[in-house]
């Protein structure tokens, strides 16, 4: 987490004294020794883990789908809180309370987003003696309200963006205000963030469906259908300071952060410092910053969020967060600190680790949000199980992967579809967004949806290499970031090797003796077929039919054609089990690539040292008469086609099956596989428990004929 060891020898000596006892002690003030994490996922975990650093023990509280999650394992207690939805359990205010007295907390630490800006919980926290780990509860009001806080900075001088921010909601009222400001306009909701109740208006005749709009959206989302207007500037940045205050009137900040790449108004790649930001410029933003925060008297850490327009450079007030930000950890990795440290020992008492002349940064940090998203579909949220997650290697502190979950969690409807943070650091932009790219590589998710293949492209863009960043970047560069994928031919070729393989190794049918150790169609399934053997795959791959015809030669040896187009090609292959993992080598026309594979159910995953690759499977003719050979054994048998453990049941006894049913699944070397009914049926007997390993031809469900 802390980049000391990369700083200058200037540096070091200016910092080394302040924080090095820092980081081997407890907190000096000895105000509170245990904290409740009034929160969930990435955000619990991260700050859980600088607690343990600091000696401080950790209370965590979890909803009923939470219950054996991460942050409920890393924590020392954990307490239930209610069902899965947030106003039962996460934004229930007296539970919290009542679990902080309960496990004896001095301190409630709210993370982000839930109850962390919610200045009727901090004066809550107050009334029963329990430290707040944030800012005071008139700073939350002041600030929270968008409408106050900018009408606070105007009188103090605070350049805000044109607007109207007043209490008449009328659409009359706001229409003539609209006309007054000018379009295009933006309306935002007056209460929360997160993108909720924003709107880009271009004309007037666009307005009143517009507002309508936004006024529903805000109404459902913060139970307050308020809006203010804003003047729109085009293609704008979005930059913020990170700024600490102390109870002992010392502020100071931490630089500036860029987070101007964003999708429905939500930031999707952070970096620090900005690119293209003049000292001179950067100094005005941390000054500027510093004042607002004198202005409403804040005590801890916040972020005074500017809109600059990138045509002049000229800045506006647009709000402050009077929390933690998802993306705090980039300016750890470029300033060496410990945000969540500073946090706790301002809410302790202690006066600020460093002052403003001691705090430096150095270097360039990238944060990418890994999202459970569909980008193609607009973004479109999804949910489900983490089936299969690999994450880079970490092998210094200038990486870091921040999550909530493992493989095998899922991703709840309830919460936010975040998945983790991966955050790089490098020694100057170029250096940073390369080492991004690369780790982004290694990070390989399968069974929901991810942004993953987005975020490098984005990586990619000469835009976005160049720093030419603002607000409007993905609709500028959409058909670009969004272009038809063309799949070569030997990927295709990689995707039968590979499923060929993995047959082999998890073989479909179980019940045959004969074995041909030199046919590698045969090597586990213990069928003796010709050698001339030839197989056809079928694959949907996006929107593009693909059909590879494969020919046994000998073993390791193929060779495939494409879409029947072209010369056949020699493929030779291998496949090993690296790093918990399956990896794939192929040489194909004298070239040696390497792929990470995974198939779940009816999809191949095909990680490759630059793309992944998903490909829908159709049954091949060769696994439906095998499948056709065991059926006639006895369809009413199911037997379990490969060693593993059994993770789901998906019918009881008595349930009337149709062929093609799923009956349960069973895991076997984190890959899944469905045993599906081999004929119509009831069934009879169920003979195996979730949770139960099985042997490979283990009799697990009993079907008899259905009676018509």
């Amino acid at each position: 987490m802390y980049l000391v060891e990369k700083m200058s020898i200037l540096q070091c000596s200016r910092i080394i004294s302040h924080i090095n006892n820092l980081h081997t002690s407890k907190i000096t003030t000895g105000r509170f020794n245990k904290i409740l994490i009034a929160n969930r996922g990435e955000i619990a975990c991260r700050v859980i883990k600088t607690a343990k650093r600091l000696g401080i023990q950790t209370v965590a509280v979890y909803s009923n789908v939470d219950k054996d999650s991460l942050h409920v394992e890393q924590a020392d207690e954990a307490y239930y809180i209610g069902p899965a939805p947030p106003s039962q359990s996460y934004l229930r205010q007296d539970k919290i309370i009542s679990i902080a007295k309960k496990s004896k907390c001095q301190a409630i630490h709210p993370g982000y987003g839930f109850l962390s800006e919610n200045a009727e919980f901090a004066e809550f926290c107050q009334k029963e003696n329990i430290i707040f780990i944030g800012p005071p509860a008139n700073a939350i009001k002041n600030m929270g309200i968008k409408s106050t806080s900018k009408n606070i900075m105007t009188k103090a001088g605070i350049p805000v963006i044109a607007g109207y921010h007043g209490k008449d909601q009328s659409n009359e009222i706001l229409l003539l205000k609209a006309k007054k400001i000018g379009f295009p306009l933006m309306i935002k909701a007056i209460c929360g963030g997160g993108g909720k109740g924003m709107r880009i208006v271009l004309k007037e005749s666009e307005f009143i469906e517009a507002l309508e709009c936004a006024k529903i959206e805000c109404e459902n989302a913060f139970n307050d259908s308020a809006i203010l207007l804003e003047q729109y500037i085009n293609n704008p940045r979005h930059i913020e300071i990170q700024v600490f205050a102390d109870k002992h009137g010392n502020i100071v900040h931490l630089f500036e952060r860029d987070c101007s790449i964003q999708r429905r108004y939500q930031k999707i790649i952070e970096e620090a410092p900005a690119p293209g930001i003049s000292a001179n410029l950067r100094s005005d933003l941390g000054t500027i910053a510093i004042k607002v925060a004198k202005t409403v008297g804040y005590i801890g850490a916040g972020t005074v969020e500017f809109i600059m327009d990138c045509n002049t450079n000229n800045f506006y007030f647009m709000e402050m967060n009077t929390r933690l930000q998802v993306e705090h950890p980039i300016t750890e990795l470029i300033t060496g600190l410990d945000l969540v440290e500073w946090q706790l020992r301002i809410a302790a008492g202690e006066e600020l680790p460093l002052k403003q002349a001691q705090i430096n940064f150095k270097g360039h940090a990238f944060e990418a949000r890994i999202y459970a998203e569909n980008p193609r579909k607009n973004f479109l949220p999804g949910a489900g199980k983490l089936s299969y997650m690999r994450i880079p290697d970490i092998k210094n502190k200038s990486i870091r992967v921040e999550t909530g979950v493992r493989e095998k969690d899922q991703i709840s409807v309830h919460y936010d579809p975040l998945i983790a943070k991966l955050i790089v650091w490098g020694r100057d932009r170029e250096e940073a967004l390369n080492i991004l790219k690369s780790k982004l590589n290694n990070f390989n998710i399968a069974g929901i949806d991810t942004n993953i293949e987005f975020i490098k492209d984005l990586c990619s863009h000469s835009n976005f290499r160049q720093g030419e960043v603002h607000t409007g970047f993905i609709e500028e560069h959409y058909q670009k970031l969004f272009r038809k994928l063309q799949m070569p031919t030997h990927i295709a070729a990689q995707a039968a090797l590979a499923l060929i393989f993995y047959e082999n190794r998890y073989s479909l049918q179980s019940s045959f003796t004969t074995v041909d150790p030199f046919n590698p169609f045969a090597t586990e399934i213990g069928l003796r077929l010709n050698h001339t053997l030839m197989r056809t795959f079928c694959f949907k791959v996006y929107d593009d039919d693909i059909k590879v015809e494969v020919k046994y030669i000998e073993p390791e040896i193929y060779s495939m054609r494409i879409n029947q187009i072209g010369p056949w090609r020699k493929i030779t292959g291998l496949l090993k089990e690296k790093e918990n993992s399956l990896e794939l080598c192929t040489e194909i026309d004298e070239t040696i690539t390497k792929a990470r594979i995974i198939k779940i159910h009816d999809k191949l995953h095909l990680f490759t040292k630059d793309h992944e690759w998903q490909f829908n499977i159709s049954p091949t003719k060769f696994l439906h008469n095998i499948t056709n050979n065991q059926i006639k054994l006895n369809p009413y048998r199911a037997l379990s086609p490969i060693p593993g453990f059994i993770e789901k049941l998906c019918v009881e006894k008595g349930d009337t099956v149709k062929i093609g049913d799923a009956l349960l699944v069973i895991n076997a070397m984190k890959m899944e596989h469905i045993v599906r009914a081999s004929t119509n049926g009831t069934v009879e007997s169920i003979l195996c428990s979730i949770g139960d390993n099985v042997p490979k031809d283990k009799l697990l469900i009993k079907l008899t004929e259905s009676i018509s």
